[in-house]
């Protein structure tokens, strides 16, 4: 049986190792986390990861923990509402997308492989030496093990493809825009609703779903790239507040909350982009491999369909890492590159630079529900996003599964 050691227990992580599980392998996954983490913001499974979902049978209990947003309203620094937009109205066809948060769906993946599926949490990978006929792979805390693959599945500061394929800098693409998301209390009494404040370089916001008691701070700002320590927290609190100093409506009291929050994130808005996404017997999956950035609201669907891709392609060439590697990427290509477009042109009505975009901004989404046209000019907004998240025809793997050894 073919022994794979995966990196990273989040999303692409477990959804590999379920699809491995299935085709015959003998998957581990080993998680710097010392528990599955819980925290994250809220994602979207469209398209093509949908249906990956469903051929998992875990479709229902995903839409089962939807996040059932409402309205999104835009508010001035008084407070004042300037637009309301339904939740529903950009969301595509009924059935195309479901968005859910990000810890919801790592617990439904952990929940589906934890019982054939071995679990080594608060450890990581230091080192790999790959051999004629396997990866001898140093840990943290754990003695050294070898297994005949080793992949990265750990996110866009990957540890394995630093590891594997060198610095990060040569693959990482800033696209000029950071994102720091954290818990905070509820105290708008927020139910289903998102509220965003926008300004100049910059936007705040904060919403509550369905399922949560509390709610989600979010801080979107342009910049030039930001030089500080990962591991610094304080530091990074620092430079969100100073981005954010002098804003109206709820920030000040959002930034306070954000001093408590225990689930701080900031990083810039970056892409990864890599001409191969293997190196011998070392293979990388979803952001690790080709991260779209949260501007592109595909990150999730990537790493979903790019883990079927992967096992499949294991299961199809018989455990033959060499062609299985190269259907991979073959398969996936396409689909990664028409993902990663969508960065861009979405971040350009995230975040706007004057405040007479913003007042035009706030115009059309006032006029919208009153044009006769609505429903074609939606369709235009989001057949982009459509016709990416389609963009591939995933192959029926069973079959082949049953070669794997």
């Amino acid at each position: 049986m073919t022994n794979i050691l995966i990196s990273g227990g989040s999303v692409a992580g477990p959804a590999l190792a379920f699809w491995l599980r299935r085709h015959g392998f003998n998957p581990t996954v080993v998680e710097r986390a010392p528990a599955l983490r819980t925290g994250g913001y809220k994602i979207d499974v469209r398209g093509a990861a949908l249906d990956v979902v469903g051929r998992m049978g875990l479709r229902e209990e995903v839409v089962r923990h939807g996040t059932d947003m409402r309205i999104a309203r835009f508010v001035d620094a008084a407070g004042r509402q300037l637009a309301g937009m339904d939740a529903q109205l950009f969301g595509g066809r009924e059935g195309d997308d479901v968005e859910i948060m990000r810890g919801d769906l790592a617990r439904i993946l952990h929940d589906a492989t934890r019982d054939d599926v071995e679990y080594l949490f608060d450890d990581s990978v230091t080192a790999l030496e790959e051999t004629a006929d396997g990866v001898r792979v140093t840990f943290e805390n754990g003695p050294a093990r070898t297994f005949d693959l080793v992949v990265g599945a750990d996110g866009l500061h990957s540890n394995v493809r630093a590891l594997a394929f060198g610095e990060e800098s040569a693959y990482l693409h800033d696209l000029g825009h950071y994102i720091s998301i954290c818990t905070v209390p509820n105290h708008l009494g927020l139910d289903r609703t998102e509220m965003m404040h926008p300004a100049p370089g910059r936007s705040a916001g904060m919403y509550s779903t369905g399922r949560s008691a509390d709610a989600k701070a979010m801080f979107l700002f342009s910049s030039e790239p930001l030089g500080y320590d990962r591991r610094d927290v304080a530091r990074q609190r620092e430079l969100v507040a100073g981005a954010f100093a002098g804003q109206g409506w709820e920030v000040p009291r959002l930034l306070d909350a954000m001093g408590e929050a225990p689930d701080f994130y900031l990083d810039s808005i970056s892409q990864v982009r890599m001409d191969r996404w293997s190196s011998g017997r070392v293979v990388l999956v979803g952001d690790a491999a080709y991260g779209p950035s949260p501007a592109s609201g595909q990150g999730t669907s990537l790493a979903l369909v790019g883990a079927y891709v992967l096992a499949g392609s294991l299961a199809a060439a018989a455990g033959d890492h060499e062609a299985a590697f190269a259907a991979y990427e073959s398969d996936m290509r396409h689909f990664v590159e028409e993902n990663q477009k969508l960065a861009a042109s979405n971040l350009k009505g995230m975040v706007l630079k004057s405040a007479g975009q913003i007042r035009f901004q706030m115009f059309m989404l006032r006029l919208m529900p009153r044009l006769p046209g609505r429903n074609r000019m939606i369709r235009r907004v989001t057949e982009p996003i459509r016709r990416a998240a389609t963009a591939i025809t995933l192959r029926d793997y069973e079959a082949a599964s049953s070669s794997a050894s």
